[in-house]
């Protein structure tokens, strides 16, 4: 037995306790971050390393619920939460999960369930990153003509109305309308956004994920949230999804407690420093830095995936690497980042 595993009594495996504290701290930093819980990384990663499927959704979530609390405390101290829109999209999330979780517990039962779920995951992962490359390097030039642009919340009202698909979606007048003051969102259908958080809430519990990587760019681009506030929204419906997602999950018995505990010393820790260090890069660096980590996060699930179908190690440890590296590198950038541009805030106040 290695000296740093621990037995897990639950999933019934051994598992080394320092990788758990790094996927974790990844996790945190990335979550707090980009609005996401970090099913994305933590489901393959846990899958990758060992941990039967359901097990790899379930246990996850009782970490993203643990580390959301701590990210959304700093979102709201710093102003970047819709609390309207984040308590309406409660309710029809936790439908969609309960949804979500029995579909995979009876696909658990009438067979292979891991690979469905890994080739949701490349597609979901893989048209959000492609779209959010593409909305970055088509909007470069807007972004280089006004360097100098007015933050995030301000502007708010002015990114709804350059959104195509949030325009389409405000223009659809199906009572009740309701309005966002906090997010400068006037007139939208609540039907509209009841729908967008069933089907969230479905993929949260279909895939083991806190919902906050859909999450964030429908806030977005279908909703018409500016980044920031996007981002820390997102939190609270991740927040509550998971709380509710680990409980059904456990109940189930497919939360392996022992791990999720583990990976919450890293990611309490990581998710202050992530949630900090949202206020010191602009709205379009996020959505470069989120696409770029989901773009990886879906190599790294089809390396996965060869190997389930060609049973050859080397592919399960490329998407490891893959994987872990790509969170670990975004992570230095996040902590570069924070850093240097709070040592320069300090010098413009002296």
């Amino acid at each position: 037995m290695n000296l740093f595993n621990i037995y897990l009594p639950v999933a019934g495996i051994e598992f080394n306790v320092l990788l758990l504290v790094l996927i974790g701290f990844c996790v945190g930093v990335l979550g707090g971050f980009f609005g996401v819980g970090g099913g994305w990384m933590v489901t393959p990663a846990l899958n990758i390393f060992g941990f039967h499927m359901a097990f790899a959704i379930g246990t996850p979530l009782a970490n993203i619920f643990g580390q959301s609390i701590g990210a959304v405390r700093k979102h709201h101290r710093m102003g970047n939460i819709d609390w309207k829109l984040g308590l309406i999209s409660i309710v029809t999330s936790v439908i969609g999960l309960e949804i979500g979780s029995r579909v995979i517990l009876a696909l658990e039962k009438a067979g292979d369930v891991g690979t469905i779920v890994r080739w949701c995951y490349i597609f979901l992962l893989s048209a959000l990153g492609v779209y959010m490359m593409y909305d970055f390097y088509s909007s470069r030039p807007r972004q280089l003509k006004s360097a100098q642009e007015e933050s995030d919340k301000s502007r708010a009202a002015g990114l709804s109305r350059g959104n195509k698909f949030s325009d389409r979606l405000h223009s659809i007048n199906i009572p009740p309308m309701i309005s966002f003051p906090a997010s400068g969102i006037e007139g939208v259908s609540l039907w509209i956004i009841l729908l967008v958080f069933l089907i969230t809430g479905f993929l949260s519990g279909f895939m083991g994920v806190g919902g906050g990587f859909i999450i964030m760019p429908v806030l977005i681009y279908l909703i018409g949230l500016p980044t920031t506030i996007a981002v820390g929204t997102s939190l609270v419906t991740v927040l509550f999804t998971a709380a509710y997602g680990c409980f059904t999950y456990a109940m189930k018995g497919r939360v392996e407690i022992m791990a999720a505990f583990v990976m919450l010393i890293g990611a309490s820790m990581g998710a202050q420093i992530g949630a900090t260090a949202v206020k010191f890069v602009k709205g379009y660096g996020i959505r470069l830095l989120f696409a770029i980590m989901i773009i990886f996060a879906g190599f790294s699930v089809v390396a996965e995936q060869i190997y389930k179908s060609t049973a050859k190690p080397i592919y399960q440890t490329l998407a490891g690497i893959i994987l872990m590296g790509t969170a670990m590198s975004l992570v230095v950038i996040i902590l570069v980042r924070l850093v240097l541009d709070s040592r320069r805030e300090r010098r413009l106040r002296l």
